[in-house]
């Protein structure tokens, strides 16, 4: 039984165009991470909001988390933004 070396039978082409082909599914598979990543993110800056209501404050958010202030604050702003987002085609629409 003989084992080939695949690349050395595909032409160059070939071998460009897989090679295309995995760069595309690893391109993929990246996009798709980051997206899952937005998505947590925006759910922890949700509970991080609910946190400091429920804390009082951010820094005793920050104790009971065991997160930086500096977090707890990335989490707030992103939380607000996010509202802000969220508000903006609504009024637009509602202005049309």
């Amino acid at each position: 039984m003989t084992v080939q070396n695949v690349d050395k039978t595909l032409s160059r082409k070939q071998r460009l165009q897989e090679k295309q082909r995995r760069q595309l599914s690893v391109v993929d598979t990246v996009d798709k991470a980051e997206g899952k990543v937005r998505k947590a993110e925006a759910e922890l800056a949700v509970a991080v909001t609910e946190a400091v209501q429920v804390f009082g404050d951010e820094q005793s958010a920050s104790e009971a988390l065991d997160m930086s202030v500096e977090a707890i604050r990335r989490f707030l702003h992103m939380a607000r933004n996010e509202a802000a987002d969220a508000d903006t085609p609504a009024e637009a629409a509602a202005q049309s």
